[in-house]
């Protein structure tokens, strides 16, 4: 849905793309933007259980939206899981092979 008197925007990742019809893999689904009016006191409260949760306060409001769709049973099964954000975690260490000894 537009806004009046804004022109409507192909979505990028809507239609197939060159890449999908070459074969190769899919690109990723743009996340969609929204404007949010929300009480400055309920902003407030998001911002520090956020922070709380080592969250950003856009990422709070999607855990809970994604919560309380799932609660309902109203979670479409093409959600995608929230992207992780931040630092890739460590690669172990490869484990030491023993060499072989001559029989």
């Amino acid at each position: 849905m537009t806004e009046p008197g804004r022109p409507e925007q192909a979505d990028p990742a809507g239609g197939a793309g060159l890449a999908e019809q070459a074969g190769a893999a899919p690109a990723p689904r743009a996340r969609k933007q929204v404007l949010l009016r929300l009480d400055p006191a309920v902003h407030d409260a998001l911002a520090a259980w956020a922070a709380g949760e080592l969250r950003s306060t856009n990422a709070q409001i999607e855990f809970l939206l994604r919560r309380a769709l799932a609660d309902a049973g109203r979670l479409p099964s093409a959600a995608r899981p929230i992207p992780r954000r931040g630092r890739p975690p460590k690669a172990e260490p490869p484990v030491p092979q023993e060499p072989e000894s001559p029989a």
